[in-house]
């Protein structure tokens, strides 16, 4: 991080405008208008909502401009940082700034193969100074393993961090107090060993929760502290891994966590424990798909759920529905989402997507009852780029119902369109209304792009959910081309020009409609996708210590006993390379920890081994979330050129 000179200063300000985009169309937008990075990344207002933190990019670098909140204000701190990644920004008090940013390390002290690290800074806007967080205790790394909290004590700005303390070798997961203005770090947790994995802070600095796990016994245990210890409230067999602490609850004395619902297997209830024992359900909690807590003490005080196809924010106290009602007003006919506000909720930064130009960030003051824009998130777009989403539902051929999102290309008649089915990853995640700038970028080139949310995505209950444990690569695969066979027969789409792309578990999707699922894709394309699963299985077990959650949570979704099942196999594209008979393109960054760079490495080989047509691209430096602006371009570039080539859009 460095100050900034003068020329790139100009260029981040010139990314600050007063409105939303309204840029003259052009024949075709820019590749680059897509799928560079952001040019505005987040936007936070400080505590007393005088300033914001700005992170802008000129879609390669990234850079944290200061300035008032005032439509007329200057900019006050510029911070350079090239081409770091840096993955949050967050006020500490009106003169701090916690940066987080992270790298792929091959390894720090401790064995195994490499791993994304996050480290965290304080910049104090008073004194100009940079400082990195976790360095001054004696065994204790210098990493963080999430973005630290904060909690204003006696007047002082304190960071508190979860992080790493060394001891006989083993690095245990520990909690840490930092203040900001003399720097002094103390360790504070209290009866933490080494199954520790989530602390929970309460408004006064000292730890209130904690979660432990152990991996082998697949054995959580939550406890909350009261004055004098930490009591067990809650214990479970919990085989999928850890339920994390969310937070504070309504009261602030207590914490919540998600749990099954004893009432409906089909749905999690958000519960908050008290050291006393006590617990309560917050009501309505189980259509929450999110939770919105307190700027200034932390406390929760309302979620998120899905309304149709849109979000929902609900409050509990009417005055702060109200005053979200306020700012919706603002924004007809937009989807709006809440980005940050101030301790006194009167002054609102929200995300606006608008489905005419493309989302936005705007600030709403409550107390002037006025808004205006602050900048547009892709800075190179109008509204001749920008095309139309629907939402879409088909049923499955076993009668499932699945729901989706169809981007039409502007200015083409819905009919008979090429078509590129564009799976999400997770496999357990979940597409959503709204702009996507791949899809858009797709869009653009003249393809409508289906992204169905297939079964076991989130967002649909358990019962969907769990209807996709065992599917992976059988009914989770066909619902793609169920949903391209339903498109066909309205006749929006050609069913002789359809292709697959994906990432993560969309890559392996798009993999399997070129060996498993044949005869609907006329070209494939894989961006970090597995391809050998056991080989996979291997991977991720060589990152833990012997049975662990991850492995079994894959295990679920493939339907595989272990990593020995022979029928993993049958599920793998680089052990069948010689049913594809499609063109494959591969797209890989060398720096993924998620899904390794040799999964593509295994299946270009083995299609060259069969004498298939295949093409490689190795993206340097990049990890698994394209988080490099020149990389991500490069993939968007290789994969439209790639497309027009094998599935021409006119």
């Amino acid at each position: 991080m460095k100050k900034m000179h003068l020329a790139a200063m100009a260029a981040c300000l010139a990314m600050l405008v007063a409105a939303p985009a309204s840029h003259a169309a052009t024949e075709k937008t820019p590749l680059a208008a897509y799928g560079g990075l952001p040019n505005i990344e987040q936007l936070e207002i400080s505590p007393d909502g005088t300033k914001l933190a700005v992170v802008v990019t000129n879609q390669e670098n990234r850079a944290i401009v200061v300035r008032g909140t005032a439509e007329d204000s200057k900019p006050e701190r510029v911070l350079l940082f090239d081409n770091h990644k840096l993955r949050s920004v967050r006020w500490a008090g009106q003169d701090h700034l916690l940066i987080t940013t992270s790298q792929v390390v091959e390894t720090l002290r401790f064995e195994g193969p490499k791993r994304e690290y996050l480290m965290a800074f304080d910049y104090n806007l008073v004194t100009g100074k940079q400082t990195k967080l976790m360095t001054k205790l004696p065994g204790t790394l210098s990493v963080v393993l999430g973005p630290p909290e904060v909690r204003i004590i006696d007047g002082a700005p304190y960071a508190l961090v979860e992080g790493i303390n060394v001891e006989d070798v083993q690095g245990r997961n520990s909690l840490f107090r930092i203040n900001l203005e003399t720097g002094f770090t103390s360790k504070i947790d209290i009866g933490g060993d080494v199954d520790t994995d989530d602390w929970q802070v309460g408004p006064d600095g000292t730890p209130m929760g904690q979660t432990l796990y152990n991996e082998k016994r697949q054995a959580w245990t939550l406890k909350v502290r009261d004055e004098a210890d930490f009591n067990i409230v809650e214990r479970a067999t919990l085989p999928m891994g850890s339920r994390q602490i969310e937070g504070l609850g309504r009261d602030g004395r207590s914490v919540v966590v998600w749990v099954d619902d004893p009432a409906n297997p089909d749905q999690t209830i958000l519960r908050e424990y008290r050291a006393d024992g006590s617990k309560t359900d917050v009501p309505g909690s189980a259509a929450f798909e999110g939770l919105i807590f307190a700027p200034g003490d932390s406390r929760l005080i309302g979620g998120v759920r899905q309304a149709g196809d849109v979000a929902a924010y609900e409050f509990f106290d009417p005055r702060d529905q109200a005053a979200w009602q306020t700012v919706l007003k603002a924004f007809p006919g937009d989807q709006v989402a809440l980005t940050s506000w101030s301790d006194d909720r009167r002054k609102v930064v929200v995300m606006v997507d608008s489905p005419m130009v493309g989302p936005a960030y705007a600030l709403v003051d409550l107390n002037t009852k006025s808004a205006r824009w602050l900048g547009d998130i892709y800075r190179g777009l109008h509204s001749d780029s920008v095309s139309e989403v629907r939402p879409v539902r088909y049923k499955a051929a076993d009668g499932l119902e699945i729901n989706g999102y169809l981007t039409l290309p502007k200015g083409r008649d819905p009919k008979n369109l090429p078509l590129i089915v564009f799976p999400h990853g997770g496999p357990e995640g979940r597409d959503v209304l709204g702009f996507d700038w791949q899809a858009q970028a797709l869009a653009s080139r003249g393809y409508a792009v289906l992204q169905p949310n297939f079964r076991g995505s989130e967002g649909y209950g358990r019962a969907f959910l769990e209807a996709g444990f065992g599917q992976w690569g059988k009914k989770m695969q066909t619902d793609l081309s169920d949903g391209v066979r339903d498109l066909a027969a309205q006749g929006i789409i050609d069913p002789k020009r359809v292709c697959i792309v994906g990432g993560s578990y969309g890559g392996y999707a798009a993999l399997a409609g070129a060996t498993i699922d044949t005869g609907v894709y006329r070209c494939a394309v894989s961006i970090a996708g597995p391809s050998d699963l056991k080989r996979f299985l291997d991977y991720t077990g060589s990152r833990y210590d012997g049975p662990n959650s991850a492995l079994r949570y894959w295990l679920r979704f493939m339907g595989a006993d272990g990593v020995r099942d022979p029928d993993l196999a049958t599920l793998s594209p680089a052990r069948l390379a010689d049913r594809a008979s499609i063109p494959i393109l591969l797209i890989h960054g060398k720096d993924d920890t998620v899904v390794p760079y040799d999964q593509s490495q295994v299946m270009a080989a083995a299609l060259k081994r069969a004498g298939r047509p295949v093409e490689i691209v190795t993206l340097d430096g990049e990890d698994h979330w394209l988080s490099r602006g020149a990389t991500r371009l490069t993939m968007l570039t290789a994969t439209v050129d790639f497309l027009e080539k094998h599935n021409p859009p006119d």
